[in-house]
This record gives C-alpha cells, sequence and structure tokens, in this order.
C-alpha cells in the first residue's frame, strides 16, 4: 500500500510503502524451532553459513531458494537446488503466495506465515539517485534510503551481488554529500596482492621495503578531505583488519618505514558482495571493524527482482552506445528473453548484452541463450504430443544462430577470417572451430 508524504522544500517528494512481517519457521527437520521474521527484505534460505536462515539438514542446497516479502505477501524462487522446492504436491520454480504456506526444501519443512505487524519504508517519487537508475519500488526506497544518508558522516557498507552497481552508489553518495568538492579515492582490496595492501592503504616511505624507490602516500592520504571507497572489503586479510580498525578509530595513519603520525579526515565507504554479518559469525571479518564501517548499511536489489526496470535501463544503456537506437528497435523476441533470463550478473551483465546487441545482434542473443541454457532450470514436464523438448529446441536455435551468423560475418568480410573474428569479437580460432561445425569453407 502507498501513501503520499507531504513535499518538502529540503528534499525529494516522498510516498511510503507498506509491508507485512513475516515469520519462516522450520517446523520439521533437524532444524526445527529455527526462525526468522522480516519485511520487505529477500532471504536467502540454505546450507551456506552466510544464509539468512542456516539449515544443517544435508538434502538441503547450499543456496536453496529465496523468499521476497513483498507488500502483498511473498515470492519464492528455487536458486537450483538438488532436491527442489515442493508446495504441496508440486515442485515450484518461482511462486506467489498472499497467505500462509507450508514449503519443502529436502527433508525440511519450512512455515512462511504473514503476522499481523507491518513496517512502513519511504521510497522517492524520482527515477533516480546520482547515477543510479530504477522506477521500481525497491530502488525507489532505496534512493529515499541513500538521500537520507548522502548528508550524514556515517560510514557506510553497501551490500549485494556481483555488478548490482555498488559503486556507482559509493560515488553517486559522495557527489551528493557535503564532501563532494574533495577527492574521491577507490581502493578495491581485492585487485592488490595482499603484501602491498598496507603500503596502498597508508603510504611508505623510501626504503621501506624492498623496491620502495621513493616515499608514496596512501589512499588514506590522498582522499583527506573527502571519501575513500573501500571496494571488496570482505576480501581484506584477516591480518590488516587490525591496522585498518586503528586508522579509522584515531583518524591517524603511519606511512610504512615511518614514525610520523598523520592526522586524516576521511569519510569511508565500503561495499562488498559477502554477507559479512555472517562472515563475522564464522570468525573470517573482525566484528569489531564490522561495526565502525557498518555505521549504516544498504543493500543494492538484484536486477531479478526489479525486472520493471529493464525497458529504462536498455534505454540508457542505448544512448551511451548507440545514441539513434531506442528500446524500441528492440524486437519483442528479444524482450522475451530478457525477460525470461535471471541475470546473474546483474546491470553490468544487461549493459554487456545491450552492447554486444548494438555491434553484433546474432552473437549477442547467441550468448545470452547459451547462458540461459545452463541457468537452473524448472523440473523438466514431458513434452506436449509434437513439441520437441526445451533443451532440444534450445540447442537447435542457438546451432541456426551460429550457422547464420558465420555465413553472414564471412560475406561481410569477404571470407577474411581475422577481419570476421575482430567484427564478432572473439579469437580467430573459435570462427574457424564454427565453420569446421558447420561445414563452411574457407574461401580462396
Amino acid at each position: 500500500m502507498l501513501t503520499r508524504a507531504p513535499h518538502t522544500r529540503t528534499g525529494p517528494s516522498l510516498e511510503t510503502a507498506r509491508y507485512i512481517r513475516t515469520r519462516i519457521q522450520v517446523t520439521r527437520g533437524p532444524d526445527t524451532g529455527r526462525s526468522i521474521e522480516a519485511a520487505g527484505r529477500t532471504l536467502c534460505i540454505g546450507t551456506a553459513h552466510d544464509s539468512d536462515l542456516v539449515l544443517s539438514d544435508d538434502t538441503v542446497s547450499r543456496r536453496h531458494c529465496e523468499i521476497e516479502l513483498t507488500e502483498s505477501g511473498f515470492r519464492v524462487r528455487d536458486l537450483g537446488s538438488t532436491n527442489g522446492v515442493h508446495c504441496g504436491h508440486l515442485r515450484i520454480q518461482t511462486v506467489d503466495c498472499s497467505s500462509a504456506t507450508n514449503l519443502r526444501l529436502g527433508e525440511t519443512t519450512l512455515s512462511v506465515t504473514p503476522l499481523a505487524q507491518t513496517e512502513d519504508r519511504d521510497l522517492v517519487t524520482a527515477y533516480r539517485f546520482g547515477d543510479l537508475l530504477g522506477a521500481s519500488r525497491k530502488m525507489r526506497e532505496l534512493f529515499a534510503e541513500l538521500e537520507r544518508l548522502a548528508g550524514t558522516s556515517l560510514s557506510i557498507l553497501i551490500e549485494g551481488e556481483t555488478g548490482t552497481g555498488k559503486d556507482v552508489a559509493a560515488e553517486s553518495l559522495h557527489k551528493r554529500s557535503p564532501r563532494a568538492s574533495g577527492a574521491y579515492v577507490v581502493f578495491d582490496c581485492s585487485a592488490v596482492a595482499p603484501t602491498l595492501i598496507e603500503s596502498e592503504l597508508f603510504g611508505h616511505e623510501r626504503g621501506a621495503f624492498t623496491g620502495a624507490v621513493q616515499a608514496r602516500a596512501g589512499v588514506f592520504e590522498e582522499a583527506d578531505g573527502g571519501t575513500l571507497f573501500l571496494d571488496e572489503i570482505g576480501e581484506l586479510p584477516k591480518e590488516l583488519q587490525p591496522k585498518l580498525l586503528r586508522a579509522l578509530e584515531k583518524r591517524q595513519i603511519k606511512r610504512l618505514g615511518s614514525q610520523r603520525v598523520v592526522s586524516i579526515d576521511v569519510r569511508v565507504l565500503a561495499a562488498t558482495n559477502r554477507n559479512l554479518a555472517a562472515e563475522v559469525r564464522a570468525e573470517n571479518f573482525r566484528q569489531d571493524l564490522y561495526y565502525r564501517i557498518a555505521g549504516a548499511r544498504v543493500t543494492m536489489p538484484p536486477l531479478r527482482e526489479r525486472l520493471g526496470d529493464l525497458p529504462m535501463l536498455v534505454e540508457h544503456f542505448l544512448g551511451l552506445d548507440a545514441p539513434t537506437l531506442t528500446r524500441s528497435s528492440i524486437s519483442q523476441d528479444v524482450w522475451a528473453m530478457f525477460e525470461d533470463h535471471r541475470w546473474p550478473g546483474n546491470v553490468r551483465e544487461l549493459r554487456n548484452v545491450v552492447q554486444r546487441l548494438v555491434v553484433a545482434p546474432e552473437l549477442s542473443l547467441k550468448l545470452l541463450a547459451a547462458q540461459s541454457e545452463h541457468e537452473p532450470p524448472p523440473r523438466a514436464e514431458p513434452a506436449p504430443h509434437n513439441v520437441e523438448a526445451l533443451p532440444e529446441a534450445r540447442r537447435r536455435a542457438v546451432e541456426t544462430f551460429e550457422r547464420n551468423y558465420v555465413r553472414t560475418i564471412l560475406d561481410r568480410t569477404h571470407g577474411n577470417v581475422t577481419r570476421a573474428a575482430a567484427i564478432a569479437e572473439v579469437s580467430r580460432q573459435m570462427i574457424q572451430k564454427m565453420m569446421r561445425k558447420y561445414g563452411i569453407a574457407e574461401r580462396e
């Protein structure tokens, strides 16, 4: 349910979404009695230690299913589990429910029960925050939260799957903050060798270690007066976590090889694709550092939970890569593929697909179909009479795409395999392999 909040002159116009609080409880299996309550979130169920509801049943997969708690009930999605998700006598892939329901996961039974309590969430009426775009309710809730946090000095932990736009959210927060005129420095904790991370963070003096031929400031000094974005903070080696904590608490650092203390004025934003709270419970991440960097937490929703934003995002990416094209240029068949795809790579994957669609449409569709083929499918049912089973039909479609694409691109390059490979953005060997597969002879 939505209600309109009064418009203020100091911020964007707001609405309010009301979510029903829901309890998920184990009623049968080795974890009987274990439960979790939430509202307006997506919960992962499985045996992985970073699941929201962790089960010990060995017939349950690591990431068995997710339950998205919506305004009107909840949506259950099988995440490619081995033993499936059963609702009554049916094995389901995705199902929407509005009342209490029992789900069977392996030997475990879950009771999913909407409660009497509700929770209200603000959402903005605008469709963007900085460089983030979205008209879906999830994104507009996120925008409202980011708008509220932008003007504070809190450290913020941005969580979400790979490709959801955590880096874009961080930069947008900086641009909307009082520190916007200061430096914005990005440090990827997963992209630097562990032996060099301390030097990259805090800097070093000449001669501090082999190869240190001159003094160098670290990212904390570079970001002084501005914002430091620590990407993939969950990858930070445990032995360096106390030093980062000390720098954040004291607002001081010392370069390697120096005894001089340097004061710093830095706002820290951090991002991770891990469930960092679960990593704390597993003792893989220091609890005190977690609370220091997670002064506030925001979660980027995966693209599969906001498919209504696809047209807006495709239009935006087409405008960047091919300004003369619009989403109306995309056929209904392609849109159907877009809407059926689970987008495991999220918005980053969508942008790559749009870029390929502009340059090489046939190849783009072939790759999208191949990716979909490797996604966990629903349980197969007998094919109707005289209709091919889906895997066979998809295989034939992919082969048709490949055959026609290779012939077309070789016609365009007058048989020049090297130029054809360059246009297709694949190796020369790949083009030759497909030529042999489909009996396409090389031209003299």
